[in-house]
Order: C-alpha cells, then sequence, then structure tokens
C-alpha cells in the first residue's frame, strides 16, 4: 500500500505521534518549570493524546486481535492513563512523580510503540522497511 492510499485516521495518527516523538525530547529536557518547559509540555500533551486517540480509530483484523484491536493498542491506553496521571501530579505538586511518568509516556508512547509499529509484519514497518528502503 502506498502513502497516498493511507486511510485518514492513520495519516493523523501518523502526524501526531511523529509530532510528539520530535517535541518529547525539548518537552523533557529544558529547564524546568519555566514558559518553553510549560508551552512545549502542553503541546506535547495535546500530540499525545491526539496520537492516542487516532490510534482507537485505527484496527487490524488480519492479526491477533479483540474487535480489530491488537496488542498495540495497550499503548494508547497507557498513554491516555499516563499523561492523565503525570498531570494530577503536577497539579498536586509531585515533581518527582511528575517527571518520572511523563519520562514512562514518552519512553513507552512514542518510543517503544515506535518500534512496535516498525516490526516488518506491522503496516508501517512493511512501508518502511519493504517499500521505501528495499531491505527486507
Amino acid at each position: 500500500m502506498a502513502l497516498t492510499q493511507l486511510s485518514p485516521a492513520v495519516i493523523v495518527h501518523l502526524y501526531f505521534a511523529l509530532s510528539a516523538l520530535v517535541l518529547g525530547p525539548i518537552a523533557l529536557m529544558v529547564k524546568k518549570a519555566t514558559r518553553l518547559h510549560r508551552a512545549s509540555g502542553y503541546v506535547w500533551v495535546a500530540l499525545m493524546l491526539g496520537a492516542a486517540i487516532s490510534s482507537a480509530f485505527i484496527r487490524d483484523f488480519g492479526l491477533p486481535n479483540i474487535l480489530g484491536y491488537t496488542p498495540i493498542h495497550l499503548f494508547t491506553i497507557g498513554a491516555i492513563v499516563g499523561v492523565g496521571a503525570a498531570l494530577l501530579f503536577i497539579t498536586r505538586g509531585n515533581v518527582a512523580g511528575h517527571r518520572k511518568t511523563m519520562w514512562s509516556v514518552y519512553i513507552g508512547g512514542c518510543i517503544g510503540a515506535g518500534l512496535f509499529a516498525l516490526l516488518p509484519s506491522r503496516f508501517l514497518g512493511d512501508l518502511v522497511w519493504h517499500q521505501w528502503l528495499a531491505l527486507l
């Protein structure tokens, strides 16, 4: 399947996910309690929630699934719960809990889910490894 044949849900999800992947390190590494940290954090949270919500509209009935939802959708739940917990931590003044949870959401939601999506047996992995790079 060519990139132009992607469903709107996949295109929206890729936009959110790739943007969150790029912005995440900025939000996580800039000086804390600054306007830049807050602004990049708010945008990153919106991107993560957008990626998580849009992923709920991407289903695969070919892989082991429940109603089209495959194991990668566990990252959807993890991202939503993690972002919610991190926001709760910071509103209660638990900076350490906030920091740890945001890092966990980035590592799991961006890096982990991204690596899972790049497996050669998955759509995105097939697109990257077979069609674009002609490696596998």
